[in-house]
Parts: structure tokens; C-alpha cells; sequence
């Protein structure tokens, strides 16, 4: 006679320990690598460990933070924009032809955060009113919100701005920590309280995970959605506001290409491109994670081409290494069955 062997019994990740499921997580490996890259960039630049230089080198990223954590919402519930860094454009236009009027610097701030606003709700509204597909409609915006930027200015800029306006992407709140930075800092705990904590963060997930079941459950899925998208808006204004600062003048080219990094950030956070999971800790380990690798590529006069390479590989990279590892894990559970 035979006997059957008894399959072993696999423990479920729920039973296991916090520290367990924590160490197995896609944030821990995050944290590895940002190590890694400080070590690298530390080594390879004597420069890089100066105060003053990692201030600085936070500029390369906050910014496109800041449009990274609205955006990782809109991804999560299965939609993405790809028109941010055209509203960037437009918004700044935005105060710069509002500077030559003579506006002051708290309407800067709130045109700058209105044309985001306003810009989000028309992605929105073509998205959820129409039905349209969300990479389709925010291409086609992302044509017209910096067409017309161009058209208002051409190849000219918009310069003269306040000096009180230079506060935002200048100004230091306390020693080395800039404005920027510290901004950076309390919007990732919003949104990490708002996407992990709070009712509308679950349903965000709820509709990323399945749509039709959130409906049938009672959830306004098209409401929802709507109000990311305003949100993406917003973020994109207040984007726009800290760029503006920073840079002093306003051009129609500002931010280009900014999109994919912005993307890039988010995935790399551990967000899937499908929707229904990620967390904004991730988004914020992969925000330094790309300040570093830009910042010290930067202080090793890598020219601007090769960065941009290196961000099209890691957007490849971490889309495909998940799939490629569960089809490889699925494969093995069916040899081992």
C-alpha cells in the first residue's frame, strides 16, 4: 500500500509577524537600495556629503513629489494623468501674465493653485463625464494645456515676479531644511493618513482593486475619480507655484518631460500600474531614492540624456520585474503541485 505525503501547510502573510510581512515588503528593498545609492554617491563625489549640497540636492526631487502623491492615488484607482507637467506650464503662465498686471503674492499663489484646479476639473470631467479613457484624454491635454502656453507666450518669458514670491522654492524654514522640503514632508503624511487611514483611501483602493463590485457596493466610483483628478490638479498648481519661485521666470518649456518622472516615482514606490495597491511610504522612499541618483549623476556632469535613459530603463525595469516574478513564481507552485 501507499501513502499520500501531507502537503505542508504555508502560513499565510496576515499570521505572520509585522516585522516578517515588513521585511518581505517592496518599501524595505526600497530602503536597501536608497542606502545603496547614498553609499555610491558618497564615494564617488566629495562633495555630495556637504549640508548645503544634500539641501540642494532635495530640489530635484520635492517638487515632482508633490504631483507624485495625488498621482499615486489617481493610479491606485486604475486611471493616470499624463498631462501634470502641462499644467505646471499652464499655471505658471498663469502668474506670469498675472505679474505683468501688477497681482501681488498671495493671488500668485491662488491663480497658480486655480488653473491646476481648473485643469484637473477638465480631465476629470472628460474622464468621468465621457467615459473616455484616462491615458487617451490626458495625452491629448497635455497637448493643450502647453499649447497654450506657447501660445500666450511663444519664445519669450515672463520674468519680474516679487521678491516675497521667492520664498516658496527658495526660502529655508530652519537651518537647512527649505521651504520645499518641509512642504514635502507634511503632504506625505497627509497623504499617507488620507490613503491608509481614512474611509475615502479605502474606497480608492476598493475601485482600484474591482469597479464594479465598489458600485454595486454603493461606492460613486465617477465621483471619486473626479475628485482625484481635482486633486492632481491642485498638486500640479502648488507644483507649478514652487517651480516658479525657484526658477524666477516663467517659460512655455518649463517642466517638460516631468511626466514620466513623476510616473516613474510612483511605480518605482511600489504603486501598481494596474491599480488597487501601493502605499505613499514607498512613493517617498522612491522620491529620495531618485533625488539621489539624479543629484549624483549631476555632481558627476552626467550630461541630462543619460538621465533620461536611466529613468526610461527604471520605468521599464519596475513594471516588469513584478510580472516577470509572479509568472515565475506561478510557474513553480504548478512543476511543485
Amino acid at each position: 500500500m501507499t501513502t499520500s505525503a501531507t502537503p505542508a501547510r504555508t502560513v499565510p502573510d496576515r499570521l505572520h509577524s509585522p516585522l516578517s510581512r515588513w521585511l518581505k515588503s517592496w518599501e524595505s528593498l526600497l530602503i536597501v537600495v536608497a542606502i545603496l545609492a547614498f553609499i555610491a554617491n558618497s564615494l564617488a563625489s566629495p562633495y555630495f556629503l556637504d549640508p548645503w549640497n544634500l539641501s540642494d540636492a532635495t530640489f530635484n526631487f520635492t517638487e515632482k513629489a508633490l504631483i507624485a502623491f495625488a498621482m499615486a492615488l489617481v493610479i491606485i484607482s486604475g486611471e493616470i494623468d499624463l498631462s501634470v507637467a502641462s499644467i505646471i506650464a499652464l499655471a505658471s503662465t498663469a502668474m506670469g501674465f498675472a505679474v505683468q498686471l501688477g497681482f501681488d503674492t498671495p493671488m500668485l499663489v491662488l491663480i497658480g493653485l486655480a488653473t491646476g484646479l481648473a485643469c484637473g476639473a477638465v480631465n476629470g470631467l472628460l474622464v468621468t463625464g465621457l467615459c473616455l479613457p484616462s491615458i487617451v484624454v490626458t495625452i491629448g491635454t497635455m497637448s493643450l494645456f502647453r499649447g497654450i502656453a506657447y501660445i500666450v507666450l511663444g519664445d519669450q518669458a515672463y520674468t519680474g515676479y516679487p521678491a516675497s514670491f521667492a520664498y516658496f522654492g527658495q526660502g529655508y524654514v530652519w537651518w537647512v531644511f527649505s521651504f520645499e522640503f518641509v512642504l514635502f514632508a507634511v503632504m506625505a503624511v497627509v497623504y499617507a493618513v488620507l490613503l491608509q487611514m481614512t474611509s475615502f483611501g479605502r474606497v480608492v483602493l476598493a475601485i482600484g482593486n474591482n469597479p464594479v463590485a465598489a458600485t454595486f457596493s454603493g461606492v460613486r466610483v465617477g465621483r471619486v475619480k473626479f475628485l482625484l483628478f481635482l486633486l492632481t490638479g491642485v498638486m500640479s498648481g502648488l507644483a507649478a507655484v514652487c517651480l516658479t519661485s525657484r526658477l524666477g521666470s516663467t517659460r512655455p518649456s518649463i517642466a517638460v518631460g516631468w511626466e514620466l518622472e513623476v510616473v516613474t516615482m510612483v511605480v518605482l514606490g511600489g504603486v501598481s500600474i494596474l491599480g488597487g495597491s501601493g502605499t505613499i511610504v514607498g512613493v517617498v522612499i522612491a522620491a529620495f531614492i531618485m533625488g539621489m541618483v539624479t543629484f549624483g549623476f549631476g555632481l558627476l556632469n552626467v550630461p541630462g540624456i543619460v538621465m533620461s535613459i536611466f529613468i526610461g530603463l527604471m520605468l521599464i525595469g519596475v513594471i516588469a520585474l513584478p510580472i516577470l516574478y509572479g509568472r515565475a513564481k506561478t510557474r513553480l507552485a504548478g512543476r511543485t503541485a
